[in-house]
C-alpha cells in the first residue's frame, strides 16, 4: 500500500472524529476497539502526513450572515498567479481560490451579506492589480455540500470486504 493511502483503521478513526471532533483518544480507542496507543500513533501520523490537518469548528456561514456564495472565473496576467492570489487571501469574504485549467486561471469562491455587498467584493477582486477579466455566478442552493465521508466509508468498507472475501 503507497504510504500516501489510507487503510480500514484510519478511515473508520477519521469518520468517527468527522462525525464526533471533541472526542477524546481514550473514547475513539473504545469506540474501535483499539489500543489507546494505537488511536494516538495514527493520529500523529495522519498529522504528519498532511491527511489530518487540524479540527476547525464547523460553521454555517448562513447563519454568520454570509447567506450569499459566489464562484468567479478570473483570467489574470501570465506569470501573476502568486500576486494576485496573494491579494485575493487578503479580501476576508474570499473563503478559497484555485488555480484552474480551461477558460479562467483561477476559481474563486466567495461570500457576501446581500447582491450590494456581492458587489463590493467583486470590485475588490476586479481591483487585485494583474486581474485582467471575472465572470461570476451566485450560487442558488447547494445539493452536495463540501464533503470526505464517501471516500473515507469506501475505504473502510474495504477491508471489511476484503475480510469477509478471504
Amino acid at each position: 500500500m503507497p504510504d500516501s493511502a489510507l487503510d480500514a483503521l484510519d478511515a473508520r478513526l477519521l469518520l468517527l472524529l468527522t462525525d464526533a471532533p471533541r472526542l477524546g483518544v481514550l473514547e475513539c480507542a473504545r469506540r474501535l476497539g483499539v489500543a489507546r496507543g494505537t488511536v494516538q500513533a495514527r493520529l500523529d501520523r495522519l498529522t504528519a502526513r498532511g491527511i489530518l490537518a487540524g479540527f476547525p469548528p464547523d460553521l454555517d456561514l448562513d447563519a454568520m450572515g454570509y447567506g450569499l456564495t459566489a464562484f468567479a472565473v478570473l483570467e489574470i496576467a501570465q506569470g501573476r498567479r502568486g500576486e494576485v492570489s496573494g491579494a485575493l487571501a487578503a479580501i476576508d469574504e474570499v473563503c478559497e481560490v484555485h488555480a484552474t485549467t480551461g477558460q479562467g486561471d483561477l476559481f474563486v469562491r466567495m461570500v457576501a451579506r446581500s447582491n450590494d455587498d456581492l458587489q463590493r467584493v467583486i470590485d475588490e477582486v476586479v481591483g487585485v492589480p494583474g486581474v485582467r477579466r471575472t465572470s461570476t455566478s451566485i450560487a442558488l442552493s447547494t445539493p452536495v455540500p463540501p464533503r470526505v465521508r464517501p471516500l473515507l466509508e469506501r475505504t473502510a468498507g474495504q477491508q471489511d470486504q476484503d475480510t469477509n472475501s478471504r
